[in-house]
């Protein structure tokens, strides 16, 4: 684990809660799901803070967030700065990982199929239906696929992955731009629909001749399912690894963006992964109703509380980066 990536991770999480909480809750991405668990429980471990994170996908979480039912909000799909100023919200990146396509082919392992942006587009557009087909066929010379019809699978939730899925799509086959478009849901032309990654990784599992897309870490933990390799904007076929995606993530400007607006997905560079994202966290600019109990300890409310002889109510306002750099983190 990378110890600046997850202190400078945690500490922010930490501001969107009070000063001193016990507690802090979030809701969102199932992509950062994997790394968010194991950062909680070592975090926790430290601090002694809870952090409660459910994994609903990426609208979802955005909603919650929207209506102040959790503290923090976290998005594969960053929200546009007019967006942000009317909601009164702030973004930050918290990860980068990627999405990648998986399949259940007999004898075909990770690394072992060659995909291509306009071809994965055609599949999920249902042109192309067989695993024989001549298009997936010229790409992968030598490979010997079978006869067998594709089964397509994606998700039914909104989700930051199908954003991040349908956006690079959008980017590479103008017929996809076209018809289906982007976002955290979109009307699919073919296929099943499941929940999450962990849904669609489950069904693609027990389905011979189907394709779907998961987060990478999702797909390391399934070691029945194979990922196959995507063309990239310079032309090479690359798989998803650290290396990779920090290739792609060498081009990103996200000082010079406003508000952190920055879609990485076929990004330029030999090496890089070209369904590489981000996760955004999204966090109220302004904290939220705190008041002290006769305990003396601070507690978010949702909404003022009655009148007692035993809190105080408050508007908190603190310096972002002042409160991080006091912050005790984990290594």
């Amino acid at each position: 684990m990378n110890k600046h990536a997850f202190a400078l991770g945690f500490a922010a999480l930490a501001l969107a809660g009070p000063v001193a909480a016990d507690e802090t809750s979030g809701a969102g991405s199932t992509f950062v799901y994997p790394v968010m668990a194991k950062w909680i429980t070592d975090y926790a471990a430290q601090t002694g803070i809870k952090v409660n994170y459910e994994p609903v996908g990426s609208g979802l979480g955005m909603k919650r967030i929207k209506d102040a039912a959790v503290d923090f909000g976290a998005s594969d799909m960053p929200l546009k700065p007019e967006e942000l100023n009317k909601l009164e919200m702030g973004q930050f990146p918290l990860v980068i990982g990627g999405v990648v396509p998986i399949v259940n082919i007999e004898d075909i392992e990770s690394g072992g199929i060659r995909f291509t942006g306009p071809l994965l587009a055609d599949i999920y557009l249902g042109k192309i239906k067989n695993w024989h087909d001549p298009a997936i066929q010229g790409i992968n010379p030598g490979l010997k696929l079978p006869d067998l019809p594709i089964t397509v699978v994606h998700r039914i939730d909104g989700s930051g992955t199908t954003f991040n899925w349908s956006n690079f799509l959008a980017k590479t086959s103008s017929e996809w731009k076209t018809k289906v478009g982007e976002g955290t849901i979109v009307e699919w032309p073919v296929g099943l629909g499941r929940k999450g990654n962990d849904g669609v990784a489950s069904l693609v599992d027990v389905t011979p001749g189907s394709i779907g897309y998961i987060e990478y870490a999702w797909a390391l933990g399934k070691k029945d399912l194979a990922f196959g390799l995507v063309q990239n904007k310079a032309g090479n076929f690359v798989g998803p690894s650290v290396e990779t995606f920090k290739a792609a993530a060498s081009s990103a400007d996200w000082i010079g963006e406003e508000n952190f607006f920055l879609v990485m997905t076929n990004a330029p560079g030999e090496q890089s992964y070209p369904i590489t994202a981000a996760v955004i966290i999204l966090m109220y600019k302004q904290p939220r109703l705190l008041w002290i109990s006769s305990s003396g300890r601070w507690r978010v409310v949702r909404r003022r509380p009655r009148r007692s002889t035993t809190c105080r109510c408050h508007q908190l306002s603190c310096n972002r980066s002042r409160l991080i750099g006091k912050l005790n983190l984990p290594g």
